[in-house]
């Protein structure tokens, strides 16, 4: 049986006069990596700063490792390590000088700090850079010294904010792999409005759209999302445009290229035995008929204009 390390009861804050998020609910199992999505002002970084004991929610329980981060805040931030969007670096410090600093305020016993440094530096890949000045270092070595820094203390819990922002392919796909990495061992909270970021290291999705959860499900699930009323048909005889448009149940139809069609549907119609049906009887040849998957970006929109009704 699945253990959780995070869960979230009723969640709700408002800032003054509207709520920023509204009754959420989730948990989190303690090892992978798990994908918060939302457009920019959806409410996750609310949740998030509510999540690791920044701000007080107004409603609801945040526990983790069974921990009420309002009522024991010490004792649940030790078991969360965080990277904003912005990493809190020293810029003057070197790498190994800042990984210290981190660790003595992270409160890792005196005689572990050094051994602590060296390992999550080589956990990073930047040890052969320990003695660089972090204002020197690339933006993709930055933000593995800031991951560095949110796994010193050996936190249950990491949390991402954006982590692959403003960095180039090369350098996404090598933090990408890291996240990973770190996620083999603990539970990561992965932050982004970039669906393909999720898409390439998410395993369960949870997305926040104006202040309310409007999706909660496995990465597959969310890629699987299908179009209610859209198909797309191939045939090597294929009728003229204007008798499919005659069929009942549908509402439009889209050459997409030689003999294939886009065709829009009524929800409630049972087209593909229709259309199997009507290609025998009039020779039309089906080659090919199915449901049309939404591309992830149609996913988001439609997930995100679910009418919060």
């Amino acid at each position: 049986m699945k253990k959780s390390i995070v869960r979230i009861e009723n969640l709700s804050h408002r800032y003054t006069r509207d709520w920023a998020i509204r009754d959420i609910n989730f948990e989190i199992d303690e090892v992978g990596v798990l994908g918060l999505l939302g457009s920019n002002g959806a409410g996750k970084s609310t949740t998030m700063n509510i999540l690791c004991g920044v701000l007080n929610q107004t409603e609801g329980s945040v526990y983790i490792d069974g921990i009420d981060i309002r009522e024991e805040p010490e004792e649940a931030k030790k078991r969360i390590g965080f990277l904003p969007q912005h990493a809190p670096l020293h810029l003057e410090l070197t790498v190994e000088e800042y990984l210290t600093y981190c660790a003595e305020i992270r409160n890792v016993h005196k005689n572990e700090i050094k051994n602590a440094v060296q390992k999550v530096m080589e956990k990073c890949g930047v040890a052969h850079f320990s003695n660089r000045i972090l204002r020197n270092l690339s933006g993709g070595y930055r933000q593995r010294v800031g991951i560095a820094q949110a796994i010193i203390h050996k936190p249950k819990l990491v949390v991402l904010d954006e982590p692959t922002n403003g960095l180039d392919p090369n350098q996404i796909l090598e933090v990408r792999k890291l996240i990973r990495e770190i996620a083999e061992e603990r539970a990561v909270i992965f932050s982004t409005h970039i669906l393909s970021e999720v898409q390439a290291i998410c395993k369960e999705v949870k997305m926040i759209e104006n202040g309310k959860m409007v999706f909660a499900d496995t990465m597959d699930a969310f890629n699987n999302y299908i179009m209610p009323d859209s198909m797309l048909l191939s045939m090597d005889n294929p009728p003229s445009t204007a008798e499919l448009t005659s069929i009942p149940g549908i509402t439009a139809v889209e050459p997409v290229s030689a003999g294939s069609y886009r065709l829009r549907f009524r929800a409630s119609s049972d087209l593909s035995k229709q259309l199997i049906k009507l290609s025998v009887q009039n020779g039309w040849e089906l080659k090919e008929i199915m449901l049309e998957k939404s591309s992830l970006d149609e996913v988001f929109a439609q997930l995100s204009n679910k009418k919060s009704r």
